[in-house]
Formats: structure tokens, sequence, C-alpha cells
């Protein structure tokens, strides 16, 4: 009797002493922790999708804020609010600010192999990009290519596949495409340049005025919505189409990995699913805009819409191989990531051979 009743009292005295101890104390502090960020932008203020609006980073930065109960804030500084428009990624990886929103294929000065998370011509479907990322391995991909930066990265927002662009002389065969002063951003500026074309690269807001004047004789921007409130279709009435260049464009949440680190891991689960949420919203949106838009351009605004040609796409198709074959054999990293994005869109490609491309078809044709 004596040993149960010191095991008894012993039992009891252990309970007490750990009750006493406020073991969950840090993590419940370190969870009401809260934070504020600033997120410079790429594209300028009032851009819808780009700046404001549904699946816009200030769309983003709201779910965030709703979805932590405020203990996560975000400020939106549009381009040229707080920095230049293609400064942001200095910036983060500075810590000058903890995020920025722009596309990956701006930084192609620093690793050719960050333009493969926007997009790339000929490339995989919003659908097939979608997958890669989030279940082929490419999301890890960027966080590695990322890595000597300073930064992390996730998708942010996608437009789904783009126009080829504003022309103001048609393009009837690849001859036309030779001295050709055009905006285009990406991989595709390159592969353009291998048929003879001069690639500009321009913020959103400089693309109308330097097409008007002539500094340029065609541009890429986006897609009929977009393209419209830019005022494109009053520089150039010629609008082809097959968005061979940018079939699913991407947007990029850039933070900084000091302040990503520094953010407990709910606040981490509640960016990585507001980003996810804010993918699927703009390009819900951007589909429920843009055949509209268009039916207006044509038909109210005098544009002159077509296909390009079939051999200048056998063109663009055969540079776009050259350029990310070469491209790829310079640098280990660059060839890891293409490898990877090739070689899943060999297997997307098979399934949507049966699928996709079935039911579109049958579509179409009916």
């Amino acid at each position: 009797m004596g040993d149960i009743m010191r095991r008894r009292d012993f039992i009891t005295t252990s309970i007490a002493a750990t009750a006493a101890v406020p073991l969950a104390a840090p993590s419940i502090a370190r969870a009401q922790d809260s934070f504020s960020w600033n997120m410079t932008n790429a594209y300028g203020p009032g851009a819808p999708f780009y700046t404001v609006g549904p699946g816009s980073p200030e769309d983003f930065a709201e779910k965030v804020r709703e979805m932590s109960g405020g203990r996560l804030t975000i400020q939106n500084f549009a381009a040229g609010e707080l920095i230049p428009a293609l400064e942001g990624f200095d910036a983060v990886s500075a810590g000058t600010v903890e995020a920025n929103a722009a596309n990956s294929y701006f930084w192609s000065g620093k690793t050719f192999a960050a333009q493969y998370f926007t997009t790339v011509p000929f490339g995989l479907s919003f659908q097939g990009h979608m997958a890669w990322l989030y279940h082929g391995g490419g999301l890890d991909l960027w966080q590695e290519v990322y890595e000597p930066f300073g930064v992390v990265a996730f998708p942010l927002n996608n437009t789904g596949i783009q126009m080829t662009g504003w022309f103001r002389e048609p393009v009837e065969s690849v001859a036309d495409l030779q001295g050709l002063r055009m905006r285009i951003p990406g991989l595709a500026s390159q592969v353009y340049e291998t048929l003879g074309v001069e690639p500009r690269l321009l913020p959103g807001g400089e693309i109308f005025p330097a097409l008007e004047r002539g500094v340029i004789d065609a541009a890429e921007f986006v897609g009929p919505y977009q393209d419209r409130r830019l005022g494109l279709q009053n520089a150039a009435k010629y609008y082809h189409t097959t968005g061979w260049h940018e079939p699913a464009t991407t947007g990029e949440l850039l933070i900084s990995k000091s302040a990503w680190d520094g953010l407990p891991d709910d606040l981490k689960m509640i960016v990585r699913v507001a980003s996810q949420a804010t993918v699927l919203e703009s390009l819900a949106w951007s589909e429920a805009v843009n055949g509209d838009a268009l039916v207006d351009l044509v038909e109210n605004q005098g544009v002159q819409a077509s296909v390009l040609p079939q051999d200048v796409v056998a063109s663009l198709r055969e540079a776009t191989a050259d350029v990310l074959e070469t491209n790829a054999a310079k640098d280990e990293m660059t060839k890891k990531v293409h490898d990877s994005y090739m070689a899943f869109k060999k297997k997307h490609d098979a399934w949507t051979a049966v699928s996709e491309r079935p039911w579109v078809t049958e579509i179409l044709g009916g």
C-alpha cells in the first residue's frame, strides 16, 4: 500500500508541475505575430489583372489579409510608385521590399532558366503548365533556380493563351519579319531575333506611345481586353494570333527568402493558398472578358484579326527548338529545368492528344 501511495503522489506532483509550465505559449505567441509587407509591381497603376481587380496583386493581398485575420498585410505599389517597373527582382533580393509582382521572364538576364516558369513558346497550356509546376517538380525547380538570389517564388496569376500581337503592316511571310522592331519579352524575343526581328523590352505603359510614334513596328502585350485598354488598336490595325509565344503566361509572386522564413507555417500556407486562388480567378476573369473585347475591336474599331500564315508558324517553331536547345546546353541549371519541362510536356501532350484536342476539334468542327 505504501508503494502505491508513493506512486500516486509522484504522478500527481508530475501532472501539477507539467500543468504549471506553459509549453504551448511560445508557439501560440508566434502564431499571433503580425507582419506587414511592401510589394512592388512591374505594371502601372490601375491596370486590371496586373495591379487591381480580380486575380490581381491587390486581390491577392486582400485574400491574404482576410484569410489571416489581418496578421499579414501586404501593400502593393504599382510600377513607379516605389521603384521603376523592372527593378523588383533586385529590390526583393536585396531585402529592400518583401515581395514583387511581375513575370519571371523579365529576369532572363539573371538566369535564363527563369523564363520557363512564365511560359515557353509552343509549350504547355494553362492546364499543363500548372500541372508541371504543382505536380511535375516545376515549383521545386523554381525555388532551386532562385536560391542563389535569396528569393522564393510562387505562381500569382495567369492570362491563359495570348495573342501574337499588333502590327502596323500584316505579316504574310517570314520575309515580313526581317528588320521588324517589336516589343516582345521572354523567350519569344530570342526566337524572333533569329528571324530578323529587332526585339525591344518595354513596360506596358510605354508600348502605345512607342507604337504610335513608329519607334516600334509591332507590339505584343496580352489579349483583346488588356490590349484594348492600352489603346493599341489606335496605333496598329493588324492583330495576329496563334498564341505560339505565350500559351499560358504565369505571373510571379517573388518573396524575399528572409521574409518568407520569418513567417509562421500557418501564414505560409495562407500565402500559398491565396496565390493559387488568385491564379484561378485571374484566368477565369481573362476568359470571361476577352471574347467580347475581340468582337468590339473587329466590329467597331476597324481591327483586322487573323491567324499567322502556316509557313511563318513553322519557321517560328523551328527557331524555338533551336533557341531552347542552344541555351539549355550552355548552363547546367537551365538544362535541368528544360529537361524537366520537356519531359513533362511529352507526357502531357500525349494525354492532350486523346482528351482536349479531339474535344476542341469536334467543337470547332461542329
